[in-house]
């Protein structure tokens, strides 16, 4: 299964929420979204910056993806950022494989 990278950052509404709850409740959301769509969570981290969580999911595909962060987007709670993860051995077949691009302006 792919990997994901979510990023998220609570609203003013949702970080009430993280006081109220605390982290293992949030965990427990975040497992039950993540599973609604066919995935399981790797690991899932708070954070200090721009975002305030971090989760490594594997999901079936982006559509699985895109779900998650439509459902995350509609609560009000949160902004996120989802990325695809690409291993090592992936990037090894790409460069492998032969791509043509012709630069603006060329």
């Amino acid at each position: 299964m792919p990997k994901f990278l979510m990023e998220v950052a609570y609203t003013a509404e949702g970080a009430k929420g993280l006081l109220k709850d605390g982290g293992t409740k949030r965990r427990a959301a975040a497992e039950a979204l993540v599973k609604s769509v066919g995935g399981t969570i790797e690991s899932m981290y708070f954070t200090f910056g721009a975002r305030d969580a971090i989760v490594i999911s594997d999901l079936p595909d982006t559509t699985a993806a895109a779900a998650a962060g439509i459902a995350l987007a509609a609560s009000g709670a949160v902004t996120s950022r989802t990325t695809l993860l690409i291993t090592p051995a992936e990037i090894d077949a790409a460069v492998k494989k032969s791509a043509s691009y012709t630069p603006p302006g060329r």
